[in-house]
């Protein structure tokens, strides 16, 4: 299998220290199923295309430019070459601008992941001397980096033999936990029932392990698919629960008897508030 083609190539700067590197995509979309869009008259591929709102007459690719609305339906054209003469600082660097310790990122605002490795030998022994010296630390770096013509801001950590790069979510496109859970009320819970589900959880301690993770979605679609080629009908969907949890405490021992647990006891534990 051939090594993945590098998505962006310039320098790892910190200080006085740079070192050539590269990214590599660490996601791929390759396994999913994708479909495409169907005449349902005669059953060929169609095509999208733009066209003029006012007339309905397509506009080919020479014609379209970007625009922005400043007013309703005042806009502002913005020229391709115009966005290429934006050139960043980041463009071709990496400028590590500071260190956050790994343990403090907040994980809501990570968003997606790249490999970061040396661009050649040369870059090899300074980029190896930056990834042990972070891995001992426990930090990760601060940078931003131009990809597909746009600013991103990252975070950069030690993996493995070589680093992985993540881009950020900025503030602005965060939903403050605040908005969403200013209504949620405190509620007083059974200290036995805290125990019982305590044992469930052992139960079912593991370690984090992605290669067992099922795309149940996923699976249907290639089982509708594999039906439809056949001939054959579809399977049926597991119906989801009709019924809301009424006695917490019945079902916990339930879940308990299923997983072969004993359960404890029965005490005279007080309620106390979550």
């Amino acid at each position: 299998m051939a090594a993945p083609r590098a998505v962006w190539k310039g320098f790892l700067k910190v200080g006085s220290v740079s070192c050539g590197v590269k990214l590599v995509g660490a996601t791929s979309e390759a396994s999913k199923i994708h479909f495409k869009i169907l005449n349902r008259k005669d059953g060929l591929p169609v095509k999208a295309a733009y066209v003029d709102e006012e007339t309905g007459d397509v506009v080919d690719s020479e014609n379209q430019v970007k625009g922005y609305e400043a007013d309703a339906g005042d806009f502002i054209k913005v020229e391709p070459d115009e966005i290429k003469k934006l050139k960043m600082t980041s463009e071709h660097t990496l400028e590590v601008d500071e260190f956050v310790a790994i343990k403090d990122i907040d994980t809501r605002y990570l968003e997606k992941p790249y490999y970061l490795i040396p661009a050649d030998g040369a870059s090899t022994e300074a980029f190896s001397v930056l990834r042990e010296a972070m891995a001992k630390k426990g930090v990760a770096a601060r940078s931003c980096v131009v990809l597909y013509q746009r600013g991103r801001e990252v975070v950069i950590q030690p993996y493995g033999k070589g680093m992985l790069l993540t881009e950020l979510r900025t503030h602005d496109e965060m939903i403050s936990e605040e908005t969403v859970f200013k209504d949620l009320k405190n509620h007083e819970y059974d200290q036995e029932l805290l125990e019982i589900a305590g044992l469930l959880i052992d139960k079912k301690v593991t370690k984090f392990d992605p290669s067992k993770f099922e795309d149940t979605y996923e699976d249907a679609l290639i089982a509708l698919i594999d039906a439809k080629r056949k001939g054959k009908q579809p399977p049926k969907p597991v119906p989801p629960p009709k019924e809301n949890v009424i006695d917490l405490a019945s079902v916990l021992r339930k879940s308990l008897a299923k997983e072969g647990i004993k359960d404890r006891p029965k005490t005279k534990a007080g309620r106390k508030s979550a």
